[in-house]
């Protein structure tokens, strides 16, 4: 069964997070630094069954894009030129740094292990996924 593979675009790293092929349950994946991003889908899709890329889009509060709108976008369409068949769903992103913080606090992390940004992108990729899940 495929799974989909939720990404967190930022211009230094990328979180990704997975479904388990039941398409239940987000778990956080892994943080891949922005050059390497591409890379990484192409080769876990080509190991793994992905029926569909659920990216984080970033909006205001209004709804309408910010300064990081134009980056995934054009994330999206480096995505579109390699894997032309990938299905690509993008999710509104807001707020889903400031939830995974407050995971990760909530979850016993100590604080040094908080700082880690990788994480946070993770689990910032696991809320953008749960949130789409949940809303099927």
């Amino acid at each position: 069964m495929a799974r989909i593979l939720a990404i967190d675009y930022g211009t230094k790293r990328v979180g990704f997070a997975v479904t388990d092929p039941l398409k239940i349950i987000a778990t956080p994946l892994t943080t891949i630094d922005t050059p390497q991003a591409l890379d990484f889908i192409i080769s876990y899709s080509g190991t793994e069954e992905v029926e569909l890329l659920l990216i984080g889009y970033p909006t205001d509060l209004h709804g309408k894009p910010t300064d990081a709108t134009h980056h995934v976008e054009g994330f999206i369409k480096a995505i579109r030129k390699k894997l032309p068949d990938m299905p690509i769903k993008t999710w509104d992103e807001s707020y889903t740094s400031k939830l995974a913080m407050q995971s990760l606090v909530a979850s016993g992390v100590k604080k040094k292990q908080r700082r880690d940004k990788k994480l946070l992108d993770q689990v910032s990729a696991a809320i953008i996924l749960q949130e789409y899940l949940q809303n099927l």
